[in-house]
């Protein structure tokens, strides 16, 4: 039986059921969860405020689809793919070196990375997302770059030109780019046109890019191109990645890295 520490972890528990299974009821949930079918309602009714589920007698429904071209208010994103998104957090910070320069793009994923950072003693880190910045100012040791611009709320962070032009003067190690959709012809994509510009601007500074986002962004087209997929250097998904999209980003170079759920 699984048991949940945060009324967080079980609403996102709850999303996550929602994508494998298009209905769920009330008594199903509770037995799931251990918890009472009273707290099931407080959670059912909460993520419909968010517009995140279709409330029904009973139980709930999951909505026709929750990420067709409208922006969802970064602290709900979070509770999508939760799990799948702290293993890949966990497994890209993997990749950073001690005293490297890094950009870290805004996003519930990237997020997970900044998470992460408890071995490393000297990092100079570059960002446009304000809850990213908040987050490594708790380890006081790092160099914490935050770029002005249009503060974009859906997603706490900074986009236009002035972002853009600031961007401009650092030369990144690496950049860690948050994606909303990925498609093998199609490219990277994003539903807002000032993400993609800040995105691209990113991809120039930086000697290496490394796309991280969870296997529900497969085979999906996004409002806005961001880059083709050629221009990517890595990869880094959960296990739920198409095993034929892997073989052909492998073929192409790329390289796959799969974080595990543990």
């Amino acid at each position: 039986m699984a048991y949940y520490n945060s009324t967080r972890e079980r609403r996102a528990e709850i999303l996550q059921e929602l994508t494998n299974n298009p209905e769920v009821t009330v008594g199903q949930l509770s037995n799931r969860f251990q918890v009472s079918e009273v707290t099931i309602r407080k959670d059912l009714n909460e993520l419909k405020r968010k517009n995140l589920l279709t409330r029904v007698r009973g139980g709930a429904m999951r909505l026709p689809e929750v990420n067709s071209g409208f922006d969802i208010a970064i602290q709900d994103k979070q509770l999508f793919h939760y799990k799948e998104k702290q293993a890949i957090g966990r497994l890209a910070a993997t990749l950073i070196n001690e005293n490297e320069t890094i950009l870290l793009d805004s996003g519930t994923t990237t997020l997970e990375i900044a998470r992460n950072l408890h071995t490393f003693k000297n990092l100079t880190i570059v960002t446009n997302a304000i809850n990213i910045a908040v987050e490594l100012s708790n380890y006081k040791r790092f160099t914490v770059i935050l770029l002005g611009g249009h503060l974009r709320e859906a997603s706490l962070s900074t986009v236009g030109p002035l972002a853009e032009s600031i961007l401009k003067i650092f030369y990144c190690d690496k950049l860690f780019l948050g994606v909303d959709s990925f498609n093998i012809e199609q490219g990277l994509s994003t539903h807002n046109l000032e993400e993609a510009n800040i995105n691209q601007t990113m991809m120039s500074m930086s000697k290496e890019t490394i796309a991280v986002f969870d296997s529900s962004k497969f085979n999906k087209r996004s409002f806005t191109f961001i880059t083709s997929v050629d221009k990517i250097d890595t990869v880094v998904t959960d296990e739920g990645i198409p095993s034929d999209i892997r073989t052909q980003l492998r073929n192409m170079k790329v390289n796959v890295e799969i974080a595990r759920i543990v």
